[in-house]
């Protein structure tokens, strides 16, 4: 993209560092002040319990086929744009919209019960948001004038900064695990993580302290093979497991793994006793329409099951991370998203359910995260790597049949001023306003949210600004 001197570089890694060392050292002092932290929390439906459910389509997901503006000549400039990859707007699923006076929207036509949960002012979607460091303008970034996310367009680099929002660098910890270190004592057994992974391990929910518990979407909870049975052999299997994880080593890499393994077994004993006993009447399996991505729709009937044994595992707060991948559709876009969306809408739709269910919808939030957008302009016959994208967020506390951030009037290359050139659109709210609405509905407070987003300063300021960061959620 450009020329960088060794002057802007220096000054960029030093400002780097200092961030996370500043950062890292708050995050432990807060630590002790967890309570204060979530001094602005409320009871939701009579229950001191929240949880935030973070649904990664890894792979980039093309969100301008999935929210398609129907008004004129709004269509008529994204059909232009778009050429053999537009929707036909009859086939289109109209929303009811609230807050774009004069312009109307609609969605993927797999998306029917997301049309509903949207109608019913239950779900919003934020627009044009992405990874930033600051504002930035088309002419600002061909001039270097203002900082960019590294490596943008990549999906290692875009992943991680949708999981650490710090797109200045590459960071190993999460916002999701800084919210842990800070707030997991909170909940009744520490020793039980707040963070519950349906993706394998992930830096979003990666702390100082705090890591992921890993459930297999197909196996559930992964045991130690015979070690509760009974018979001979595996009872002295398990008293030689036990003198094993129990044992303190004196290097400290033996020490580490016999902590982590120790807290494998521990949360394995724990969770198998609370999910045993779990039935839920919600079906989420036996009318999924593409089976070829049952995976998702199984990890998120996992984190409703986790959500039912809330009380019994002594929750109060839990993040959940669930990812759902091959969104990058360099080809077949049109028959892969369609198979996808389907998917995805019918997933969320039975979690939706279950919340209702278990009397939990006012207590979840989920929301979606993905690389980055697919460019506007056809490659052939799919989309590349692009920038600003739209995220769906579902759920209760959601200000819900809204679409928040800035849909661009006009996706024409030559009327569109954030457009980069290819049908890659610059974003014009930053994930840090995203997430940081999130977090402060889950209890950190807003003099702590820049502790969190050490960028958000520069989208939000809490000291001047009264209100929420994007007013997404319901938060009192």
């Amino acid at each position: 993209m450009g020329k960088l001197s060794r002057r802007k570089f220096l000054g960029h890694a030093g400002c780097a560092a200092m961030t996370s060392t500043t950062m890292l050292s708050t995050l432990l002092n807060l630590k002790a002040l967890n309570a204060a932290a979530l001094s602005n929390s409320t009871v939701a439906d009579g229950e001191d319990y929240k949880a935030i459910v973070c649904i990664s389509l890894g792979g980039g997901n093309d969100g301008y086929n999935m929210l398609v503006p129907t008004s004129s000549p709004e269509y008529n400039h994204y059909a232009q744009v778009r050429s053999n990859l537009a929707v036909g707007k009859e086939n289109l699923l109209n929303l009811s919209v609230r807050n774009t006076p004069g312009r109307t929207f609609a969605l993927h036509p797999s998306m029917t019960n997301i049309q509903k949960l949207f109608n019913d002012g239950k779900a919003s979607f934020v627009s044009n948001v992405g990874t930033l460091v600051e504002p930035v303008t088309v002419n600002e970034f061909w001039r270097q004038a203002k900082r960019v996310p590294l490596g943008l367009m990549s999906h290692s680099d875009q992943q991680q900064q949708w999981m650490t929002a710090i797109p200045h660098e590459r960071a190993s910890i999460g916002w999701g695990g800084r919210i842990a270190d800070m707030i997991n004592q909170m909940n009744d057994n520490p020793e039980l993580s707040m963070n519950i992974s349906l993706g394998g391990t992930n830096i979003f929910q990666t702390g100082l302290e705090s890591v992921e518990y890993t459930i297999n979407p197909y196996d559930g909870i992964t045991e130690i093979f015979g070690y509760n049975n009974d018979w001979e052999f595996n009872r002295i299997k398990k008293e030689a497991i036990d003198e094993l994880l129990n044992r303190t080593y004196a290097d400290i890499y033996e020490n580490t793994y016999a902590n982590i393994s120790r807290r494998a077994r521990d949360g394995w004993l724990t969770y198998k006793d609370a999910l045993d006993p779990i039935q839920l009447s919600t079906d989420f399996i036996s009318t999924s329409p593409n089976p070829e991505y049952h995976g998702f729709t199984m990890s998120m009937e996992w984190v409703a099951k986790m959500i039912a044994a809330r009380q019994s595992l002594g929750y109060k707060r839990q993040t959940f991370f669930v990812s759902f991948d091959g969104w990058d559709h360099h080809d077949e876009v049109i028959i892969a998203q369609s198979e996808m969306l389907a998917e995805l809408d019918y997933a969320i739709n039975q979690f939706q359910l279950a919340m209702q269910e278990l009397g939990t919808e006012n207590c979840v939030v989920s929301f979606m995260i993905s690389d980055f957008a697919r460019t506007l302009r056809s490659n052939g016959n799919g989309t590349d790597h692009a920038w600003g994208s739209h995220m769906l967020t579902v759920g209760g506390p959601v200000k819900g049949s809204r679409i928040y951030g800035a849909y661009p009037e006009t996706l024409l290359p030559h009327q569109n001023e954030m457009d980069l050139g290819g049908g890659i659109i610059v974003p014009t709210t930053s994930a840090d306003l995203y997430f940081a609405e999130i977090a402060h509905w889950f209890g950190v407070s807003k003099s702590d949210l820049e502790t969190i987003f050490p960028n958000l300063i520069n989208f939000y300021d809490y000291r001047i600004d009264p209100g929420n960061p994007l007013n997404l959620l319901t938060i009192s």
